[in-house]
């Protein structure tokens, strides 16, 4: 049984390998890997897969097969590496969780490659998250040269689909994540440095409003209007918000109508919903659901459907132990930590909605992601790398 590496130690070896992390940095930065850019983003999982080769890890690459009228996504990758203490004789198993996707179109790497400017790295997905998918490899890394692998498993699960609430990657990674004593999702930490404990839950509800049309001018008695409808719906799902804390609502696309000299048949809106909490998710889901369901407007109809894109995340016992060592090995580092709760979902949520000890937001220091302006802080690669390093060699067997 290996001790676990000083705090100090694993800091000196991350910036030794600083150079080499902003070149693959770049390498990733610079390919369009959009998640509807299977090419992009498997061209990016080629270079990740040659390097957890180089680094002694198997890997499994798991293609997407889309089916009917689904658009095809990228590869899976999922790498392992084996340490000397089995789990049966105490060793932990940890899971790490990180994704080659950016919500950017074909020609944004050109339009803006990588660059460094004032300390800050620059371009598509800098920080969200080509910075965080390293780290994780690099956090690795610095665990061997100390010579620590006292770990029974370290397992990379390399999402080609977190943008767009990993439709084909989120079975899998739930699979692995309930073999595991703890995770680490490797999203950039928020713009102040701090990491993720909490994350809201996510479901995405389509209302569909049908009436009837008829001429606008000559007889519009004959029409019932999809747009009246829709007014007072949006007006009742708006009026939600602030029922429960945290939780928010909001009615982010309507689409209807043909000609505005025709009463509107058909409208559809698209509507977030978010909440901190199992119990105020639910609530909150079933009231969108009753409001939008209730009509105005005569012989109008309304269809709901309503699709839980990433459960809550909320700040378990567990959660609160890895980020009260998370705060304490990086005081040891000589910088302060803070955890936070967060609006934003991420692989982490669905991972912590069965009970395994999740921290998210272990990545690089970033900000303005899915922006022209999205930026990683230079300075922060190394402190942030190795506290991963610190935090996978201090999770233990059954946390």
């Amino acid at each position: 049984m290996s001790p676990a590496p000083a705090a100090g130690d694993l800091l000196r070896l991350a910036e030794g390998l600083g150079d080499r992390f902003l070149a693959d940095l770049q390498a990733l930065v610079d390919v369009d890997c959009g998640s509807y850019t299977p090419a992009g983003v498997n061209a990016v999982v080629d270079r990740v897969a040659a390097a957890f080769a180089e680094r002694g890890w198997t890997t499994e690459r798991i293609p997407h097969v889309a089916a009917g009228d689904e658009p095809q996504l990228g590869d899976l990758l999922i790498a392992r590496v084996r340490g000397s203490r089995t789990s049966a004789e105490g060793g932990a198993r940890v899971l790490l969780v990180g994704h080659t996707d950016t919500v950017f179109p074909e020609g944004t790497a050109a339009e803006r490659p990588f660059r460094i400017e004032d300390g800050r790295a620059l371009g598509p997905g800098v920080s969200d998250m080509k910075g965080g998918l390293l780290a994780g490899m690099y956090g690795v890394d610095c665990l061997r040269l100390a010579g620590f692998d006292d770990f029974d498993e370290i397992v990379y699960a390399v999402n080609p689909d977190e943008e767009i609430g990993s439709p084909f990657s989120g079975p899998h990674i739930l699979e692995l994540a309930r073999t595991v004593d703890a995770a680490f999702v490797l999203e950039g930490a928020r713009a102040n440095g701090d990491i993720v404990s909490a994350r809201k839950g996510v479901a995405d509800v389509h209302v569909v409003i049908r009436g009837r049309a008829a001429h606008a001018g000559v007889e519009p008695e004959k029409g019932r209007s999809a747009a009246v409808q829709a007014a007072h719906t949006v007006i009742g799902l708006h009026g939600l918000n602030g029922l429960w804390p945290g939780v928010t609502v909001n009615v982010g696309v309507i689409e209807g109508g043909t000609r505005p000299n025709v009463v509107m048949e058909r409208c559809a809106l698209q509507v977030d919903l978010r909440a901190p909490t199992a119990a105020s998710f639910a609530e909150a889901l079933a009231a969108l659901e009753r409001v939008a369901a209730d009509v105005v407007v005569p012989d109008v109809h309304v269809e709901v459907s309503a699709r839980t894109s990433f459960p809550p995340m909320e700040r378990t016992e567990g959660a609160a132990r890895l980020a009260g060592s998370a705060a304490r090995l990086a005081a040891e580092m000589g910088f302060e930590l803070r955890d936070a709760a967060t609006g934003g979902a991420s692989d982490a949520n669905p991972i912590a909605g069965i009970g395994v000890p999740v921290l998210d937001g272990l990545g690089p220091i970033g900000g303005d992601d899915h922006s022209p302006k999205e930026w990683l802080d230079v300075a922060s690669i190394a402190p942030r790398t190795a506290l991963l390093a610190a935090l996978i060699a201090s999770v233990e067997r059954g946390i």
